[in-house]
This record gives C-alpha cells, structure tokens and sequence, in this order.
C-alpha cells in the first residue's frame, strides 16, 4: 500500500518538474521577442544574455491569474557598449519590452559622399 507521504513527494516532484519545464518554454518565447525587436531596431542582440530576474503571480486585462516573468538582456548598437533592456511576460504573452537610451546605429545610407 503506497503511504500518503510518496503521494505528496510525488506530485512536489512533478509540479516542480512542470514549473521548470514551463519556464524554459517561456524563455525561448521571451529571447524570441527580444530577438525579434532587436533585428527591427538594427541592434545586435548579445548571446546567453537572457536572465531571468523575477517571478510573481499577477491578474491579467481579462482578470485571470498569470506568472509574471521579467527578463534582462543586453544588447549593442556598435558593438562597442553594452545597453541593458527588460522584457515582461504574462504567461506566453508579451506585456512590455523596454530598453535604455542608446547610440542608435548609423547606417550607410545616411552618409553623404
């Protein structure tokens, strides 16, 4: 007869299995977006810069309960300075992308020769 506490261990055991299975989901969603509003900026997304940094239960626009993820990233302009941005999740969904104030890159065309 299985005891009451293997039940308990058990269900811990794959609720944290699922939790961090679901978080790296998340994560491949996050980099894609902050990939994403890089390349549309002309800015170099810095590889394995993606961290996460917090965590938090929230209610939605429709009221429902959802995980917050807030994520830092780098990114450069010239390759030269490191800039910082944030990106946050509800769920899968994005709610905000942010960045600071940076050189914007220059481009070829904007030269007069």
């Amino acid at each position: 007869m299985l005891s009451l506490s293997f039940f308990f261990w058990s269900t811990a055991l794959v609720a944290l299995l699922s939790f961090w299975w679901q978080s790296d989901r998340v994560r491949g969603f996050a980099y894609s977006h902050a990939l994403k509003y890089c390349r549309e900026q002309g800015l170099q997304l810095l590889d394995q810069s993606l961290v996460l940094i917090g965590v938090k239960p929230v209610r939605g626009e429709s009221g429902g309960l959802h995980l917050r993820r807030r994520y830092r990233f780098e990114f450069a302009t010239t390759g030269e300075i490191r800039y910082r941005g944030w990106i946050e999740l509800y769920g899968v969904r994005l709610h905000r992308l942010e960045v600071e104030p940076h050189i914007l890159p220059s481009s070829e065309d904007d030269d007069f020769h």
